[in-house]
């Protein structure tokens, strides 16, 4: 029986191995019901895997996934898991539409799969984006059938709206058309979205909430908004010789090059720039705000401190 829950997608633990390889490792996140959620991360990160997991097109290894708070794994096996199905609407990087149909059949096609299909709503979608219903799907441009892939997938109405890299290989106006068509879709709705994509700027455009995601692990999720205000980076001017002394334990990345120390720090609070001057005899500390992208990229490139430094330096740069 499908259960009712306050969170539209929940992942607790859920690991996934292909041929001894780990591609996701306890991954765990929730996705609150009525939230834009933009899961952000390089390619190979774990993205896609995560999200068919979700969807049921592969089974995980260990851990639970939940959509609605049902247990998507256990439900599959029931007849329940069709009506929650099409509670669901999904595009993926790779839009798997039958190319011998026109665009009318195709979407003749998933209505009849589709018991809350709104006609009125495809016939707008159809408008919108410019698509001729009497037009071979094989003769569509990747952007177009990437658009008719969105309208397939909203047409329905579903309360679950999950896009894996579907922008992915567009031109710059077929991806703006694209997000256009997304964020007319959202509009003035309660509909919960997962965004995945390594592009930054697509997830910002949409996303309330973000989750980055290293190496099929969670490393940080929070609102946008959140994010921008409590990560900052801080450039601090040591004093000639001067070796470093305590660092903050939040530290995301930094680096020294000869007199100068930068580092981004998230959860950023004040006191964090009084320790500083404090523990390395230092007066100058320097806090600016940062871009969506330059977080994102704290997060990802290396560290680069010089030797020798206490060892404490060196556990925050691998970190």
């Amino acid at each position: 029986m499908i259960q009712p829950s306050s969170q539209a997608v929940t992942f607790q633990a859920v690991t996934k191995k292909y041929a001894g390889a780990t591609v996701i490792d306890g991954l765990s996140f929730s996705v609150p019901r009525g939230s834009t959620f933009g899961l952000l991360g390089p390619n190979g990160a774990g993205k896609s895997t995560s999200l068919k997991a979700l969807m049921g097109l592969l089974r995980i290894d260990s851990g639970r996934i939940e959509i609605f708070g049902n247990d998507v794994s256990a439900l599959q096996a029931t007849p329940d898991y069709v009506a929650l199905r099409q509670r669901v609407g999904y595009v993926s990087e790779v839009h798997t539409v039958y190319k011998w149909m026109k665009v009318k059949q195709a979407m003749t096609f998933v209505k009849a799969f589709q018991p809350h299909w709104n006609d009125d709503l495809a016939a707008e979608l159809l408008t919108l984006f410019q698509l001729e219903p009497n037009k071979k799907i094989r003769q569509l441009s990747k952007g177009m059938l990437a658009k008719l892939s969105l309208l397939l997938a909203v047409a329905h109405e579903p309360e679950l709206l999950i896009l894996d890299e579907p922008t992915s290989g567009l031109d710059a106006i077929a991806r703006e058309e694209f997000l256009y068509g997304v964020l007319k879709t959202i509009a003035d709705t309660e509909r919960t979205i997962i965004f995945s994509s390594h592009s930054i700027g697509d997830v910002e455009r949409i996303a309330d909430r973000v989750g980055v995601i290293k190496s099929g692990r969670m490393v940080v999720e929070q609102s946008v908004e959140g994010l921008l205000s409590d990560t900052k980076r801080l450039r601090v001017a040591l004093p000639d010789g001067h070796r470093l002394g305590w660092v903050p334990e939040n530290t995301i990345w930094q680096q020294v090059h000869r007199r100068e120390w930068e580092l981004t720090v998230s959860e950023f609070t004040p006191q964090i720039v009084d320790q500083l001057k404090q523990t390395n005899g230092v007066e100058i500390v320097d806090v600016r705000d940062l871009s969506l992208e330059e977080i994102f990229k704290d997060y990802f490139r290396d560290s680069h401190i010089p030797a020798p430094h206490s060892g404490h330096v060196s556990e925050v740069a691998n970190a």
